[in-house]
C-alpha cells in the first residue's frame, strides 16, 4: 500500500497556484481516471515522491556498520537460484 492510498483522515492542507492549461489538463485527467482531482493530484504526488525518495543513491552509516557493508560489498558473489529464476524471466508488458 502507498502512502496516497491510506485510510487515513486528511487534516493537513497543501496549496499550491497553477495556470489555466495545467489544471485543465489535471482535471481531465481526473475524469478518466475516475478520481476527484483532490485523488487525483493526492495520488499523482505521492508515487512520484515515492519513487524520487526509492532513487536515492546516497545514505548515510554509522561507525561500525560502515565496515560490516564494505566486507559485504567487497565478498565475492553468492549465486542465487531464485534471483537467476527472477531475471530471465519475460516481463508481462514485453510482447515481442
Amino acid at each position: 500500500m502507498t502512502i496516497a492510498n491510506t485510510a487515513t483522515t486528511r487534516t493537513a492542507r497543501l496549496g499550491f497556484r497553477a495556470t489555466l492549461e495545467q489544471e485543465a489538463i489535471l482535471r481531465r485527467a481526473a475524469e478518466v481516471a475516475h478520481k476527484s482531482l483532490t485523488e487525483f493530484i493526492l495520488d499523482s504526488a505521492c508515487q512520484v515522491a515515492e519513487q524520487t525518495l526509492l532513487d536515492q543513491r546516497l545514505f548515510m552509516v554509522a561507525g561500525s556498520k560502515f565496515q560490516a557493508l564494505m566486507e559485504l560489498l567487497d565478498s565475492p558473489v553468492q549465486d542465487n537460484a531464485g534471483l537467476r529464476e527472477l531475471f530471465t524471466r519475460k516481463v508481462p508488458w514485453d510482447t515481442k
